[in-house]
């Protein structure tokens, strides 16, 4: 399984407008090579060099295994839930300091999760647990 972005490559710096110095839209991302029993998609993106320990800044879950990827500034199918900030949706990079890594994983599960839009990382991935089948990761890199 894999996941991209064509507005930026794997390692790489994520353009301004989809961060808080810009616009702060998520970016397109594109999905590909799901396994065939997957029964569901979920989405974690997270920043693990924030100075107050891993900041996320989007989860996604319960997303339909044929959807082909996330268009740019959209609201993905699936259900989105708690982002770092206490609310739902794409939160843009915005780190205080420094260059930050900012880890898009996809996850192939062999059922749907059945959380509500309260679930945050941690309730996604307890619920995750035993379902994976497999998964996939992009890193984008950003400073101001």
């Amino acid at each position: 399984m894999k996941i991209a972005s064509s507005a930026f490559e794997n390692q790489q710096k994520i353009p301004l407008k989809y961060t808080c110095l810009e616009d702060g839209i998520n970016p397109p991302l594109e999905f590909s090579d799901v396994p065939k029993n997957a029964k569901s998609l979920a989405l974690i993106m997270d920043d693990p060099d924030a100075p107050m320990g891993t900041f996320v800044h989007w989860v996604v879950f319960d997303i339909p295994a044929v959807t082909t990827g996330i268009a740019e500034n959209s609201k993905p199918a699936g259900t989105e839930g708690k982002n770092g900030a206490g609310e739902t949706g794409y939160f843009g990079p915005c780190p205080p300091s420094g260059t930050h890594r900012y880890f898009f994983k996809l996850y192939a599960l062999d059922s749907l999760l059945g959380l509500d839009t309260h679930a945050d990382k941690k309730a996604i991935e307890n619920a995750m647990e035993g379902h994976i089948v497999a998964q996939a990761e992009l890193i984008g890199v950003f400073s101001k």
